[in-house]
């Protein structure tokens, strides 16, 4: 009798484990189409203008995706806390898939523009949920090695994108780099659907859905990600509309604020902010959506600009971060087993502050080898920095409550970023307007750079800008450094799995 139990209990374990296997492969399939179509429109912009027109709002095939996926994340964390992940999960990955089908269909740039903002709305799900899942499906032991596959499909898919974007549009059709999407979504779905079981819970069948709070926090979080988008790029940002904006802006919190207290079961609960692990983690995580603007926006024009290097070769410059993060990442789990989540985090953005502070001290015009050791550098301080965060600050609260603080953590992440590009492009054109008499800003001068009729003393204030946001870009680092120091705990109070 014991030895018939005992080998069926043998038999189940492979079965769970390959369900287990198949359900994550389809969060690294899924993972790698919500960061591919972030970046995978960029290199095809010239044949999308070429059939559809909309030269002028083409800027909103990135910003309505990226304003989408942001404001839409609180939204789905609480929901996939409340019905499970795996509903969640499933209906955005459909709205994903129809927004991609629907962006392969489009007859004009407007068409265009409001299908990528339907396919922000399911990628949303797909960030949030993923992330989500992979902490309840290991405990904490093995959460590393899942987080850093998620790293790796991340940093290489968002990579990747520009180039791949850019093959598709010139040897297919710009149509296809939205049609690919659906035999990847379509397979990662089927996985999902067949072999991600969740235990029944009692929340679900008395749940009670806080929209009014999710309309107000999705229209809160879209004016003022707005305001920060277009300010300063499609109008200046003391004039009428972006002060505007920002004043809509300001209401909407006081509104959301007010909504959020009365409501029963609130999308951004108090206790996100409350809690000072996770008010740390939110905080830290923001700064380091803030400084990665630095490299990932301004190291490639440096690259071509000042090193006169070919897009190939400055992609590569800035990808070798690729390598070095997932690694530092997948190893983090050795460091913070001896001396804890905030001080390997703290030993993290600590050696990214001084990676990122030694940059505006490169030699001009200097070799490629130089900025490329440095994001070598910076992504194996980043791995060491961002997975122990995650995993520590996922590990402090229940199944209940995971969806909600990951999404907020993955919300501050992404609105870092956001306001990242406001703050350093309007640095960036001051100090060129400030070296170059107030003439141009980074755009222009690079596209004077380009057509090889730019002086030197134009090079010379290009790595004169982006010395400016490096320094910027520390000074984040810094902070979030300090945010740790003073306000995580020394110790974060993790649950037993």
């Amino acid at each position: 009798m014991g030895g018939t139990s005992s080998t069926a209990h043998e038999t189940a374990r492979p079965a769970a484990t390959d369900r287990r296997g198949a359900v994550v492969a389809a969060l690294m399939l899924s993972m790698a189409l919500a960061a591919l179509d972030a970046t995978i429109v960029s290199t095809a912009v010239p044949q999308i203008v070429g059939d559809l027109g909309g030269f002028s709002v083409f800027s909103w095939l990135f910003s309505g995706y990226l304003l989408a996926v942001t404001v839409t994340l609180p939204v789905y964390g609480k929901l996939s806390d409340t019905f499970g992940r795996k509903p969640v999960l499933i209906a955005g990955s459909v709205i994903f898939l129809v927004g991609s089908l629907l962006c392969a269909l489009a007859w004009n740039m407007g068409a265009l523009i409001a299908f990528r903002i339907v396919q922000g709305l399911g990628g949303g799900a797909l960030q949030g949920t993923v992330q989500t899942l992979a902490a309840d499906l290991y405990p904490l032991k093995e959460r590393p090695r899942i987080q850093s596959k998620l790293s790796t499909v991340w940093a290489l898919s968002a990579v990747a994108g520009p180039g791949l974007g850019g093959v598709l549009a010139a040897y297919a059709d710009w149509r296809w780099i939205f049609l690919v999407n659906l035999p990847i979504g379509a397979v990662a779905l089927w996985l999902i659907v067949r072999h991600l079981h969740e235990p029944e819970r009692e929340t679900a069948t008395h749940a009670r859905v806080d929209w009014a709070g999710a309309l107000a926090v999705f229209a809160c979080g879209g004016v003022l990600l707005t305001a920060l988008v277009q300010g300063g790029v499609a109008w200046p940002w003391l004039s009428a509309p972006s002060l505007a904006l920002f004043g809509a802006g300001l209401v909407l919190v006081a509104v959301v604020v007010l909504v959020e207290r009365r409501a029963a079961e609130p999308i951004i609960p108090g206790w996100v902010w409350r809690r000072r692990t996770i008010a740390a983690v939110n905080l830290a995580l923001g700064a380091l959506g803030l400084l990665m603007v630095a490299p990932t926006v301004f190291l490639p024009t440096y690259a071509q600009s000042v090193l006169g290097l070919a897009p190939v070769a400055a992609g590569f410059v800035l990808s070798v971060w690729t390598l070095s993060w997932p690694v530092s990442a997948a190893l983090s789990q050795h460091v913070y087993r001896r001396i804890g989540f905030r001080n390997t985090a703290m030993l993290g953005i600590g050696a990214a502050s001084l990676t990122l502070f030694a940059f505006p001290f490169l030699p001009y015009p200097g070799q490629a080898w130089q900025p490329t050791l440095l994001m070598l550098l910076l992504g194996a301080a980043l791995g060491l920095f961002q997975l122990p965060l995650i995993v520590g600050v996922q590990s402090t609260v229940g199944w209940a409550e995971r969806g909600t603080t990951t999404a907020s953590v993955l919300f501050c992440r992404q609105t870092g970023q956001t306001v990242g590009a406001a703050v350093f492009g309007a640095v960036a054109n001051g100090v060129l307007a400030a070296r170059l008499g107030g003439a141009g800003d980074l755009d222009s001068v690079t596209r004077a750079l380009d057509s090889g009729s730019a002086p030197e003393a134009t090079r010379r204030a290009i790595a004169d800008a982006v010395h400016a946001v490096y320094l910027g870009a520390a000074g984040a680092a810094a902070l979030a450094f300090l945010v740790l120091l003073f306000l995580a705990p020394r110790k974060f109070p993790v649950l037993k799995d």
